[in-house]
């Protein structure tokens, strides 16, 4: 059974207030997928995880101490459970992944940051000043901790001198373009979706991949922020064959993930079935959310198989 809801909303939403993110997670496993590629800090135009990757291992870890908890006597002790993490980070105890699982999401960011360069664009990062964006925070209505979070994240942004972000995931992109304007009076940082910006470079593939893909459209990037016909000129583009499930673009199914921190049961059950219709169509997925990757990927098992969108794309467009 799950956690009592009050009491893990509570925790999430102090850890943003407290520690700048819903799950604090070392400065080392947040800024790993950087290394050797010397990018310059700050300036202008940064690329912006808002850390959402990097997030997923430990959200994993966290959700299988969850399940367990919640199965068990210890249940009824998760108010005192948030009185300790006001003072001490009680996550840090209960998610440890592997170094192999931080690095199969490093990855990705990594490689969004190659694709960028391969485009010819110039940017730099923040390094240990790429805050998570309360995405989740804004999901479970909290809004005065969402508020005074969002303006963490704005000052950072100023302080580096930045006027363009360039993101990665639809939850950050939703965020720092859609939800951060009506927070923050007189916003004025741009903000694009790296997929949007590597669309409008018109790249051409060093590599034409072949095989069809079934593609799975993030709720998020379809419904609110209009990201639907970019991830599919660069997948053909890269010479795959797009398969469409039933429910796609403004239609797609949720993956289950937004609830998984609350109902992970319910999320899986969700999971399950966007896994059988995607499986309808195709033998491989893609996605393009971090959330929709690993949540899918669990519910698939050895049915078939999902790669984010960036895999595909640096397999086709890195020389």
């Amino acid at each position: 059974m799950p956690l009592p809801t009050g009491d893990t909303i509570g925790i999430l939403t102090d850890n943003l207030r407290l520690r700048r993110s819903v799950l604090p997670i070392p400065v080392e496993s947040a800024i790993r997928w950087t290394k050797g590629l010397n990018l310059p800090r700050g300036g202008k135009r940064v690329l912006y995880t808002g850390l959402m990757y990097q997030l997923i291992p430990y959200i994993e870890d966290l959700v299988e101490a969850q399940t367990k908890l919640g199965d068990s006597w210890l249940a009824g002790l998760t108010g005192v459970g948030r009185r300790m993490n006001r003072l001490i980070n009680v996550a840090a105890f209960l998610a440890h992944p592997s170094k192999q699982e931080q690095e199969a999401y490093d990855r990705i960011p990594r490689n969004v940051a190659l694709l960028l360069q391969r485009a010819g664009v110039e940017f730099g990062s923040l390094y240990e000043d790429d805050l998570y964006s309360g995405a989740l925070a804004y999901d479970l209505g909290a809004d005065e901790a969402l508020r005074a979070h969002a303006q963490k994240v704005y000052a950072a942004l100023k302080k580096h001198g930045v006027q363009e972000v360039v993101t990665i995931d639809p939850h950050t992109t939703n965020m720092l373009r859609s939800v951060y304007p009506a927070l923050i009076e007189d916003y004025d940082i741009r903000v694009r979706n790296y997929l949007e910006v590597l669309a409008e470079a018109e790249m051409l593939p060093h590599h034409r991949l072949e095989g069809d893909v079934a593609i799975h459209d993030s709720c998020v990037f379809a419904r609110y922020e209009g990201v639907v016909a970019q991830p599919r000129l660069l997948l053909e583009g890269a010479g795959l064959t797009l398969c469409e499930p039933h429910h796609a673009g403004t239609m797609t199914w949720c993956c289950g993930g937004p609830v998984e921190s609350l109902y992970p049961q319910k999320a899986a059950q969700q999971a399950e079935r966007r896994v059988e219709e995607l499986h309808a169509v195709a033998d491989r997925g893609v996605t393009m959310c971090p959330l929709c990757y690993v949540n899918l990927q669990k519910a698939a098992q050895d049915r078939m198989r999902f790669d984010d969108i960036s895999d595909y794309l640096l397999q086709a467009y890195e020389g």
